[in-house]
């Protein structure tokens, strides 16, 4: 077989398309962690929160598609803003792993609380898209759709954090979280704004997800390891580095697939991160000291 045959090809474009949904994951848990200094372990509940959401409103309840994916998205921006209000506001100052415990419970509680309402059953919203092919290779449209929409959410939160004053806050308080209340800023406020745009990600990231796979109540252990990990690798709280090593994870698992199997490529990335961990425990754009 020829290494570079019109299937590598296919299987290189299908991991940048993958890339772009598992950087907007990332940059959400970025834009928490490198602000509030708080890992949401939980933030791939908030996903599966969206997905049923979508799932109740268009599949169930017959409103259009396009007015699911945006109360999906203000439900789930309602729901980090909760999030940090109830839960992550009493362990600002705690240790570490406290936050992790806390933020982990969490996790599990909305597992249980969805097994309960909705039970284990897979739920398709039913919503068949067409395949596109170009030069003898095919792709998802629903791939397609959700790596440019993952595009356009990331820019639109660049130009938010560079163009706005509300974004101006939430860069500076990242910075130098002791100054900024001495220069008129509320930590509080800009904590709470945070935690709703970074709930919105998860919203955005929802709508992507939903149209290519089944939503349960297990759906985030498929995606929130994976997030963490990314977040680690590109160090977090650095949105550039959790970008990069998005797209480096995702061509790891489409290419092993492509050689191997699929969860051949899953074993590939992890070890990967093993390593990377070791090279550079500081993320992948880290300089050696």
């Amino acid at each position: 077989m020829e290494i570079f045959d019109i299937f590598l090809l296919e299987a290189i474009l299908n991991g940048i398309l993958l890339g772009g949904v598992l950087a907007l994951l990332a940059l959400g848990l970025n834009l928490v962690f490198g602000v509030i200094d708080v890992v949401w372990i939980c933030y791939a509940e908030l996903v599966m929160i969206g997905m049923y959401t979508v799932y109740w409103l268009f599949a169930y309840y017959g409103v259009p598609i396009v007015p699911a994916f945006l109360a999906g998205i203000v439900i789930v921006a309602a729901a980090g803003a909760l999030l940090h209000y109830l839960v992550i506001r009493p362990i600002l100052g705690a240790a570490p792993i406290n936050q992790l415990l806390v933020t982990g419970g969490v996790l599990f509680f909305l597992q249980a609380l969805a097994t309960l309402v909705f039970g284990v059953e897979f739920r398709n919203i039913g919503l068949r898209l067409p395949v596109l092919e170009f030069a003898d290779m095919y792709f998802s449209f629903a791939r397609v759709l959700a790596f440019v929409t993952a595009l356009a959410g990331m820019v639109a939160l660049y130009l938010f954090l560079t163009r706005t004053y509300i974004g101006t806050a939430i860069r500076a308080i990242s910075q130098d979280r002791e100054i900024m209340p001495l220069m008129g800023v509320n930590p509080q406020r800009v904590y709470l704004m945070t935690s709703a745009i970074g709930g919105g990600l998860a919203g955005l990231s929802a709508c992507l997800l939903v149209l290519q796979y089944d939503v349960h109540p297990a759906i985030g252990l498929s995606f929130g390891p994976i997030t963490f990990m990314i977040c680690v690798m590109g160090g977090l709280g650095n949105m550039i580095g959790g970008f990069v090593a998005a797209f480096i994870f995702s061509q790891f698992i489409s290419i092993g697939g492509f050689f191997f199997a699929i969860e051949w490529g899953y074993v590939i990335a992890f070890a990967f991160f093993i390593l990377m961990m070791f090279l550079k425990p500081q993320g992948i754009l880290s300089r050696r000291r």
